[in-house]
């Protein structure tokens, strides 16, 4: 988290966002020698309404409480939908904190019972894409859903992980802009400073997304994925916050081709958990015949 580290993280943010957009979108006219791919420091202050050392002092980190009213013409100028505007403005207004101890995060004893009883894929994820609990169906849906694995971490370096989502692409980079957006200004807590050193050193699209500053939401929605025994499903996602966890639950349209290939999905994992219990020797001593 370099630019975390410096502690200009409102800074880092304003320089990622504005070369992202182009002269274009911003209605001024192309121009020859463009030293940046986006708007320059100077463009952003006059369409903000700003003055251009003004600007400077933000992106440098020399004036970090600027008014609302300038962060809400920077979103404006920054093209920012509604959760980078909110994302920008809790930049201005984060204050630095102590230090904070590396808590475990913990899955409530209710949780793992509504897990059991859940017929289709359902796990629950930690702040940073940590899986702590998940049901046989979720690791039927993929075994990159055990407890231990890290989402994010499959999602990036595992092959077959990433051949299991359609839009490996898009996957990415919601992925990394909703871990952005979670860590918030909690930027010195240990379990995000790991993950992001190890994918930042192990990762060229991590890199390259990090850079970018996205941030978004990672909620509902609805995917496509590629299961190596049932071909092609199409699942919608959603997360539901219980305490200080998430359950993820994975489900189709009733009565469409992916629920019965889910039905099948189940009947196999069923069938394979049966033979591997059949299979395992008793552990039970019989009793000594006199």
């Amino acid at each position: 988290m370099k630019d975390e580290e410096s502690g200009n993280r409102l800074g880092s943010y304003l320089r990622a966002r504005r070369e992202l957009v182009t002269p274009a979108q911003a209605g001024l006219p192309p121009g020859g020698n463009r030293r940046v791919p986006g708007l320059r420091r100077e463009e952003v202050a006059l369409l903000a309404g700003i003055s251009p050392d003004y600007y400077l002092r933000l992106e440098r980190g020399r004036d970090k409480n600027p008014s609302p009213q300038v962060l809400e013409s920077l979103a404006r100028v920054l093209r920012l939908d509604d959760v980078e505007r909110t994302y920008l403005l809790g930049l201005a207004a984060a204050r630095p904190r102590a230090p904070r101890r590396k808590r475990p995060e913990h899955v409530p004893a209710r949780v793992h019972e509504l897990l059991a009883h859940l017929q289709i894929p359902a796990f629950v994820e930690g702040r940073a894409f940590d899986v702590l609990a998940s049901n046989p169906m979720a690791v039927a849906l993929s075994p990159r859903l055990r407890p231990g694995q890290n989402r994010l971490r499959s999602l990036l370096l595992d092959p077959e992980e990433q051949a299991f989502h359609q839009d490996w692409t898009k996957a990415t980079a919601d992925f990394v802009a909703a871990l952005r957006t979670t860590i918030g200004d909690d930027t010195d807590n240990p379990r995000f400073v790991e993950l992001v050193g190890e994918l930042a050193l192990s990762s060229q699209r991590f890199r390259t997304l990090w850079a970018r500053h996205d941030v978004r939401s990672l909620d509902g929605g609805t995917t496509t994925l590629h299961h190596p025994v049932v071909g092609e499903l199409r699942l919608h996602r959603d997360k539901l916050a219980i305490d200080d966890v998430i359950l993820v639950v994975y489900y189709p349209d009733k009565d469409s081709d992916s629920d019965e290939k889910l039905r099948l999905l189940a009947a196999l994992s069923h069938t394979e958990s049966a033979g591997a219990a059949h299979d395992e020797p008793a552990n039970t001593p019989r009793p000594e015949t006199p």
